[in-house]
């Protein structure tokens, strides 16, 4: 179910719903990371179109990576996928991936002149009027090869531009070259289409020694790294391209399409809600970039990219920023670094186990509806009866407020918050059509433990 409000960005996704995407790539190392993680989440998404693109960085003659970088990823796929279909047989075949994999633009940084197989595939998904659900384009280098299918569009369906704004959802992982303000801006502006910019992905980008707390760095260190991803799991894990002694290297591309897993956090139902894939606020038109923990803070009227992000500035020698603001800022993607990091190490053991010898993430089920309205100084019952484990594991309840999310100022106290039944009762000073969101957090018994959730949004009445 698609449902559009006015902030144009809502989307809800029933359990069983598939969201559609495509990638664009420059092929960088850490897109080929953020690659093969990427192939194992592709049974959660209608995979429309996986598109080699150029950025700022990669180019023709300039850190090429090759035309077909992506061909011995798909060849791994391919190897380990009868075994993930074991897990889950709505993992697609690497032919059916392979269909959809073309090259876009990349002789030179912000080219978009020329028509090319990647940006005709695009054009063609987004004319297509036969599926009209949204279309999650991810921009992991330059938007330049997209912006070539939208100027296609623009040239030879004008009539039709409405209509695929309508579908468009745009996820930039900065924004890698000049064609988001010089063209898809000015041209398509008009039809406010939700743009999420990231500058947060550094906390799982090369930096992240310098952003993740002490707390979750286990998670990226090489003992850890070494045991749960690297070695003893396959052939797509071979490919994966981590420092000498197993240290993560980087995935800064990952939170584009993180954002769209269905971890029962609804986490497309508004960018400001936050996920796996960071959280974001309104800052213009209808895009959304990183919540900034400074007081008047301005954000830069046009590009929002490494010479001016405010995490990415916050990391550079001689910054006047704080440690607390540092870790605010990052906090929306390292808060879940462990759980997503557990959730990479099962799926890479359904490449190579089978079913009763790996873990499986638990169902999430609330005994009420999601969205429910109170008064103040009302007693609110949460129950996630029906919760369930595949594998059998005993399920550990944490009920929390998700304070950033919410629009009341205050904090909640949850009672029995660490049961599948719990109650609040909603402060005396929330006000009228102010929301309170509580996320349950649901965690398995399993080895690696995982993690699903579902969010209860309440809104004073």
């Amino acid at each position: 179910m698609v449902l559009l409000t006015e902030n144009a960005f809502a989307q809800t996704v029933e359990q069983t719903e598939k969201t559609r995407v495509i990638v664009t790539s420059d092929g960088e190392i850490d897109d080929q990371c953020s690659l093969v993680r990427f192939l194992y989440y592709t049974n959660e998404w209608n995979v429309e179109g996986i598109v080699t693109s150029s950025s700022q960085y990669h180019w023709h003659g300039h850190r090429w990576p090759g035309d077909d970088w992506i061909d011995p990823f798909l060849e791994a796929y391919a190897k380990v996928q009868p075994n993930l279909a074991l897990h889950d047989s709505r993992y697609p075949t690497a032919e059916f991936l392979k269909q959809r994999t073309f090259l876009g633009n990349v002789e030179t940084e912000g080219e978009m002149d020329k028509v090319t197989a990647g940006s005709s595939h695009i054009v063609k998904v987004l004319l297509d009027e036969s599926d009209e659900r949204p279309i999650w384009i991810q921009a992991w280098g330059g938007t330049n090869t997209l912006a070539r299918a939208l100027k296609t569009i623009e040239e030879t369906h004008p009539e039709k531009m409405a209509y695929v704004a309508n579908k468009l959802r745009l996820f930039l992982i900065w924004e890698q070259d000049l064609t988001y303000q010089s063209y898809i801006r000015p041209k398509w502006g008009k039809f406010n289409i939700p743009t999420i910019i990231s500058d947060q992905f550094e906390a799982i980008a090369y930096r992240w020694k310098n952003v993740q707390p002490e707390s979750m760095q286990t998670y990226f260190n090489g003992d850890w790294m070494n045991e749960n991803i690297l070695k003893n799991h396959g052939p797509l894990n071979a490919l994966y391209a981590a420092h000498d002694n197993g240290d993560f290297r980087s995935e800064g591309d990952s939170p584009a399409f993180l954002h769209t897993i269905n971890t029962g956090l609804r986490s497309l139902e508004s960018p400001d809600w936050g996920g796996w894939g960071g959280r974001y606020i309104k800052v213009r038109e209808n895009t959304w970039l990183d919540p900034v923990p400074q007081t008047n803070y301005q954000y830069p009227p046009g590009r929002w990219y490494g010479s001016n992000g405010w995490g990415r500035s916050s990391l550079r020698e001689g910054t006047d920023t704080t440690a607390e603001q540092r870790s605010e800022y990052f906090k929306p993607l390292w808060r879940w670094t462990d759980v997503m990091q557990n959730d990479f190490a099962a799926r890479s053991d359904w490449s190579v186990k089978p079913f009763a010898e790996a873990n499986h993430p638990p169902i999430v089920k609330l005994a009420h509806v999601n969205n429910l309205k109170a008064k103040a100084g009302e007693i609110v019952k949460l129950n996630a009866k029906g919760s369930h484990d595949p594998d059998g594991d005993k399920l550990h309840y944490n009920w929390w407020q998700y304070a950033e999310a919410d629009s009341y100022e205050g904090s909640v106290n949850i009672q029995n918050a660490n049961a599948q039944q719990a109650y609040l009762t909603v402060p005396k000073d929330a006000q009228k059509n102010q929301t309170i969101h509580i996320v349950v957090e649901v965690t398995d018994s399993g080895t690696p433990q995982l993690t699903r959730y579902q969010r209860v949004v309440i809104e004073i009445n």
